[in-house]
């Protein structure tokens, strides 16, 4: 039985358009990054838990292959939480890691369904 699955790497990454003003404290091509489950910074750099709260609900998903039409396909930008923030951050698929079941669950697999 078949117990595994890929999921894609992410960076996170701040843009600002032309003349937008800053209120959340990032800095244009400030990133951090998600593999797997793990989600790590560069040295020296932080990241507003507010930029965070509004990203994290959409990771997992646009770490999940999904069909050409879905929008989580095409829609990569997320506005700073702040209305008056111009910062939005960027989600971009990097490459994919594959997992195996048994190594990110103690719960076991189902029993494969009879056609």
């Amino acid at each position: 039985m078949e117990d595994g699955f890929e999921l894609f790497d992410l960076r996170v990454e701040v843009i600002l358009p032309d003349g937008a003003p800053i209120y959340c404290g990032a800095r244009p091509g400030d990133y951090f990054e998600l593999k797997g489950e793990m989600l790590t910074l560069p040295p020296g750099q932080g990241m507003s838990i507010y930029s965070l709260a509004a990203v994290l609900p959409l990771l997992a998903a646009k770490q999940r292959p999904t069909l050409r039409a879905d929008w989580m396909t095409s829609d990569a930008e997320v506005a700073c939480p702040d209305p008056h923030c111009g910062s939005r951050l960027r989600i971009i698929r990097t490459g994919t890691r594959r997992f195996r079941h048994a190594d990110t669950t103690a719960v076991p697999l189902p029993a494969a369904e009879e056609p």
